[in-house]
């Protein structure tokens, strides 16, 4: 098996900071494509846990996504992404977990939310009315379209531990930098 070698990240501005774990690596975003080269088993189903958060509504806002297969943390993220909506924080993690299991070659996903109002809309039980959310939800659906299998279940938030903790370290080490 031939390995290729890992390029240095590139540096980044504290606006687009993000540290990515993927299976015992730790580093910024530009070692994100190290998960492609992962391998997985696409017929086996992958769960997908993330949240978003701003304090202040709107603020400073984060996003957290994890995925994983069966207990075994596939990735996980956790990326300041600006000021922005509690909501429209909430859709960009989702987004960021189903680009990343697409690129890791999934089709079966199950993506677990702690966000009551993210969930009926993906399953098209509320309207999307906000235009900001409505680009994003496109964006979310369109991309849920590209799986064989998906489901969204919401969860409350002591399930979402993880993505929530990834949330708060991104927002904590903006702080920090300020």
């Amino acid at each position: 098996m031939r390995v290729n070698p890992v390029k240095p990240a590139r540096p980044v501005n504290s606006a687009s900071l993000s540290i990515v774990r993927l299976a015992g690596f730790t580093g910024f975003t530009g070692l994100a494509y190290l998960a492609r080269r992962m391998i997985i088993n696409p017929e086996e189903e992958i769960q997908t846990y993330s949240d978003g958060g701003a304090r202040g509504n709107p603020g400073p806002a984060a996003t957290g996504s994890v995925l994983k297969q069966g207990d075994e943390v596939l990735w996980e993220l956790g990326e300041y992404i600006g000021e922005t909506t509690n909501n429209q924080a909430e859709y960009r993690a989702l987004i960021k977990a189903l680009e990343q299991a697409k690129a890791m070659g999934a089709k079966k996903l199950h993506c677990f939310l702690d966000s009551e109002l993210l969930v009926k809309q993906l399953k098209r039980e509320y309207r999307v009315k906000e235009p900001t959310l409505q680009v994003l939800y496109l964006k979310a659906y369109n991309l849920a379209q590209q799986f064989s299998t998906v489901s969204f279940t919401h969860i409350r938030r002591e399930y979402n531990k993880h993505a929530d903790r990834l949330v708060n370290e991104a927002l904590d080490k903006q702080e920090e930098m300020l």
